[in-house]
């Protein structure tokens, strides 16, 4: 079958065509050409749907440098099995070297290549050397891991000389660096962002809970391995967190556990059942620790597959079952705690009480003042932050200078401040309070001369500062805590601007006397250049509220591992002071607005009012 090699507008040769006749369910079982459906050339650099299957071609008979060249760099956005036609376009020495797995580089659009005019004809030329720029927004390296990066200059060589073939000496590629270079539409296509699961660290077993750890999969069939994605998935689990997690979480599953030699493709049979056989390092692990391995592949999978898993059946390496989990029976390792979740939001009124939207999933019930002090009580709150079982809420009073401890479901007097900060200036005092999944409560003191990240166990006693060693004299104005406990969300103020940071929560000692610090932040909405609020949204997703460089005011998801969330920017809304979602990605987005009061977001429907006065909006957590 030939090809139809063609020019795009800035004079790259396309080398490639692509498959379109196949459909999603099909896709993953194209191995090869169809007997039917129409072939075209297509720009492998343009914004693609993922059911598009993208085919290398070799490189032509006396192809020039410039031809070579480009066809190795688009050959790069294929299909193409172990990569063996993009090998063709390298000397055989390069082409058993090159390592396309080592790392990924994602640039903002599909790399350039310095014009090179070049005549055939001039015996003297016996090499040359080309250029390939570009602006580098991220890399993902060898475990799969995300790393956004601020826009930087790329800039790297391709060297070529003439090697003997078939037909006399062919221009190869003889210097080529390690990885694949992608533009971030090809980057889109090929790849998506999967959680993998794994448990938080330093916690009884009756307590453990799933810790997402997000990474980035082939969509279809790994060219290197030949796995389709549920596998690379599986692989990727039984690999071991990603270097940035791992401080933090354990695997269940025994170390050297990898999948059966050989096995390449996994699905769930006509009973909804992936069956996962493993090596011989699991074969002798207990019941307890087999179901919490299953729960690992059972979240995991959970949206990865077009068939529901409803069951994970582990299988020794003789192929004997180890043990079943059912979609049930895993509800007690849920990475938020909960099968559920709470689905109440709470505000702070006009007055300064705090008050409740009751248990209604589409955010619309009617408001109710709590009981306890900080419903009807003596000081006037500014912000609230609830616990997660919903018994207890921390609210910062309305100068910010101090924070309070009680019940919101018994009555009871004011107890005496938690924390009180002493910066004169009110917004240099105390954040909106967060508590994580294991009922601690933190808050930041954001006084000049005194600021301070504080942690009280079990929401109560003496605040203990929590070190953040790479803050590089940031300002927090703002944090949430994740469900799990092992991960925070910053608002750090530095040079001007608030950036979206996430960081790592490390525990060392006894709970008595626990050190417990904040490390390796990392960017998570490098985008944008000014983020005013921000919320968790689900396991390893946040919603957030900020601006691009000379923008306006835009409400957008963002993935934690700083990578764009597929659902990307949602509908406008003016004025956002905060945001608040939920762990369920179900339950409604919520805002506070200076114009409209407290709005919602549901799923499929556009903003609407809830509340006309109200601030400091929060769903538990």
């Amino acid at each position: 079958m030939g090809t139809d090699r063609r020019r795009d507008g800035q004079g790259r040769v396309l080398g490639l065509f692509a498959l379109l006749g196949c459909g999603v369910v099909l896709l993953s079982a194209c191995g090869s050409m169809p007997v039917t459906g129409d072939v075209k050339a297509v720009d492998a650099s343009q914004p693609g749907d993922s059911q598009v299957q993208v085919y290398a071609v070799a490189p032509r008979d006396n192809a020039t440098p410039n031809e070579v060249v480009d066809g190795f760099l688009e050959s790069m956005t294929s299909d193409d099995s172990d990569f063996r036609t993009t090998r063709k376009y390298l000397t055989r020495k390069a082409a058993s070297t090159w390592k396309p797995s080592a790392f990924t580089t994602v640039l903002t659009k599909a790399p350039n290549r310095s014009d090179r005019p070049f005549r055939d004809s001039d015996p003297g030329i016996t090499e040359i050397t080309y250029t390939l720029t570009g602006e580098k927004v991220a890399t993902v390296d060898a475990q799969s891991a995300y790393q956004p990066l601020a826009p930087t200059d790329y800039n790297e060589s391709l060297h070529l000389v003439k090697e003997n073939g078939p037909e006399g000496k062919e221009w190869r590629i003889d210097l080529v660096p390690d990885g694949l270079l992608l533009g971030q539409s090809d980057f889109k296509r090929l790849y998506r962002s999967v959680d993998k699961y794994y448990f938080a660290a330093g916690r009884p077993s009756e307590q453990s809970t799933l810790v997402a750890d997000p990474v980035y999969l082939r969509s279809r069939t790994d060219p290197v391995t030949g796995m389709d994605t549920v596998t690379q998935a599986v692989r990727s689990i039984l690999a071991g967190p990603t270097s940035w997690l791992r401080p933090v979480v354990d695997s269940r599953f025994p170390a050297g556990t990898a999948l059966k030699k050989g096995v390449t493709s996994l699905a769930p049979d006509d009973r909804n059942v992936l069956k996962v056989p493993l090596n011989k390092k699991a074969d002798g692990v207990g019941q307890r620790s087999c179901r919490m391995m299953a729960s690992q592949v059972l979240y995991t999978l959970r949206d990865l597959t077009s068939a529901r898993v409803g069951q994970v059946e582990l299988q020794r390496s003789d192929g004997s079952p180890l043990c079943v989990l059912g979609t049930d029976q895993a509800e007690e390792f849920a990475p938020d705690g909960s099968s559920s979740g709470p689905d109440s939001q709470y505000f702070v009124d006009a007055k300064g009480h705090v008050e409740r939207i009751p248990g209604s999933a589409k955010g619309s019930g009617t408001p109710e003042v709590v009981s306890g002090p900080l419903g009807d009580g003596p000081v006037r709150m500014g912000a609230v932050g609830v616990a997660r079982d919903e018994q207890r809420a921390a609210a910062v009073s309305r100068d910010r200078k101090a924070l309070y401890v009680s019940s919101i479901v018994s009555d009871g007097e004011l107890p005496a401040a938690a924390v009180t900060s002493k910066a004169q200036n009110p917004n240099d005092r105390l954040s909106v309070p967060s508590w994580d999944g294991r009922g601690d409560l933190w808050v930041a003191d954001r006084d000049p001369g005194n600021r301070r990240l504080l942690r009280l166990t079990g929401g109560a006693g003496k605040p203990q500062e929590v070190t953040v060693p790479s803050l590089d004299g940031g300002r927090i104005e703002a944090l949430r805590m994740s469900a799990d406990g092992v991960r925070i969300a910053l608002l750090v103020t530095q040079d001007g601007h608030n950036t979206l940071k996430i960081g790592r929560i490390e525990r060392r000692g006894p709970e008595a006397e626990q050190k417990v610090s904040v490390v390796e932040l990392r960017q998570a909405a490098p985008q944008l250049t000014d983020v005013t609020a921000m919320s968790w949204s689900g396991r390893s997703r946040l919603v957030v509220v900020g601006k691009e460089q000379g923008g306006v005011q835009q409400v957008r998801y963002v993935q934690a591992d700083g990578s764009t969330a597929a659902s990307g920017v949602l509908p406008g809304v003016n004025q956002v002071s905060s945001v608040a979602a939920a762990d369920d990605e179900q339950l409604p987005l919520m805002a506070a607005t200076s114009s409209d009061g407290i709005v919602k977001l549901s799923p499929g429907d556009n903003w609407q009012t809830v509340v006309k006065e109200g601030s400091s909006l929060v769903y538990p957590g």
